[in-house]
């Protein structure tokens, strides 16, 4: 019985030092660093490729191992003026292991194509022609503790939106795909 008591006892002090659920509140702030689109090529064979991402990810963490956290961030089209704008609310938990601090999550938000013409033949700017559409995503994010008061880490999304609609000259109901995968760093503060 000893042994048991001392095992849990050695078990859950080390669960709780190398996490940071002791704390009362954790700040993670993070940036993309590389995106591809998973959007399929178009009717020429055409593949759009990413040419940089910019903007933020932010998380905060309750006491209780589950946080909330905002993404927005745009993504160059390569070879175009066009911009992918991505805004996303999630929901994460902070797994209970040893060690690192591993993270899984939900989002949920919108994506929208932003550029200032879309074709020549066509004067408005794309998104005055294409509509906003919902996107929902899964990520994954590993840090490591390097003090009780902050980790540094690695995240990858993976983003879904098949609904931005064209409505633009001879709409036909047809959809855009502007799927993506996100890697980012951050670093996280534990207070």
């Amino acid at each position: 019985m000893k042994k048991i008591i001392l095992t849990v006892f050695a078990a859950t002090s080390l669960l709780l030092y190398s996490t940071p659920s002791f704390a009362l509140l954790s700040i993670s702030v993070g940036v993309p660093v590389a995106s591809t689109f998973t959007m399929p090529a178009d009717s020429d064979g055409d593949k759009s490729e990413s040419d940089g991402s910019s903007g933020y990810f932010i998380g905060v963490q309750l006491p209780f191992a589950v946080g909330l956290g905002i993404d927005s961030y745009e993504t160059k089209v390569k070879g175009t003026n066009q911009k992918v704008k991505t805004s996303m609310y999630n929901l994460f938990y902070q797994l209970p292991i040893p060690v690192v601090n591993l993270i899984i999550g939900l989002g949920t938000g919108e994506k929208k194509l932003d550029c200032p013409q879309f074709h020549s033949s066509m004067p408005k700017a794309c998104s005055e022609y294409m509509k906003k559409g919902g996107a929902t995503q899964w990520y994954t994010s590993i840090g490591v503790p390097l003090l009780p008061l902050f980790d540094i880490h690695l995240s990858y999304r993976s983003v879904t939106s098949k609904t931005v609609e064209y409505i633009g000259p001879n709409a036909d109901g047809s959809k855009s795909d502007l799927g993506e995968t996100v890697t980012g760093v951050g670093i996280a503060f534990n207070f």
